[in-house]
């Protein structure tokens, strides 16, 4: 059994189709219902024991410097590639802490079940909810173990929703990094997906599996629209711009 010593949360994105909001506030900071998101990831890593964070900026990252004096062991990495760069950017900036085991996730959801955030694991792969009527997210496919078999990123109608959360062990991690660091800056794909690689580009270097949950576990808000439907208190300011 693994089990997580830290936790990588990306927050550098512009977040565009939260416009207005995002304007002058990171996505990740915005409040749903009284809670910044960033902050239900961060607390449900502490419920946990995971403590050791780090959360990559770049995007107003002045916005967050606020955590560090919240959270005593959470350090900021700023990404500054973020503006011209795919995610994979922000994890080649985090590439140092690729050393154990490690979980990475993003900092613009909202948990709403701090269990499946937990530290335990034995494989290295993603958390991910059944999917019986379709879905245009990431799709994957598993086997009677609970082994990915294949990912569409185009979806499907049966199969297991991707999500942001993944654990890696510390093998793993470093296999990852490697990887991170050859991609973005020797053959300069900075247009990949940090995902890309363990999920398509590397498939067969890693042995993934999928750490089911339940879909109402958290909420990954993803517009103006879906955020009003959660917090109705939006929508006034919605109509004011």
């Amino acid at each position: 059994m693994h089990k997580v010593k830290r936790a990588i949360i990306m927050a550098a994105g512009f977040g565009s189709r939260m416009q207005p909001l995002s304007l002058e506030t990171p996505k990740p900071l915005i409040k749903v219902n009284g809670h910044r998101m960033i902050e239900t990831v961060i607390e449900g890593l502490h419920k946990n024991g995971i403590k050791e964070i780090y959360v990559v900026t770049g995007y107003l990252k002045e916005k967050f410097s606020y955590l560090t004096k919240e959270y005593s062991q959470l350090q900021l990495i700023e990404n500054l590639y973020f503006e011209i760069a795919n995610n994979i950017s922000s994890l080649y900036v985090a590439r140092n802490v690729l050393d154990t085991d490690v979980m990475i996730l993003d900092g613009d959801q909202l948990i709403q079940d701090p269990t499946i955030l937990r530290a335990e694991f034995e494989h290295s792969g993603y958390s991910c909810s059944k999917v019986m009527n379709g879905t245009d997210e990431w799709l994957l496919q598993l086997d009677d173990k609970s082994r990915i078999l294949s990912c569409s990123r185009d979806g499907g109608q049966q199969g297991w929703r991707l999500y942001s959360i993944s654990r890696w062990t510390a093998t793993d991690a470093k296999l990852l990094r490697n990887q991170v660091e050859f991609e973005f800056q020797q053959n300069q794909h900075a247009d990949f997906y940090w995902d890309d690689l363990p999920m398509f580009r590397y498939f067969s270097q890693y042995q993934l599996f999928g750490h089911k949950i339940d879909a109402n576990a958290l909420r990954e808000i993803d517009s103006i629209q879906e955020l009003i439907a959660i917090d109705s208190t939006y929508q006034g300011v919605i109509d004011e711009k």
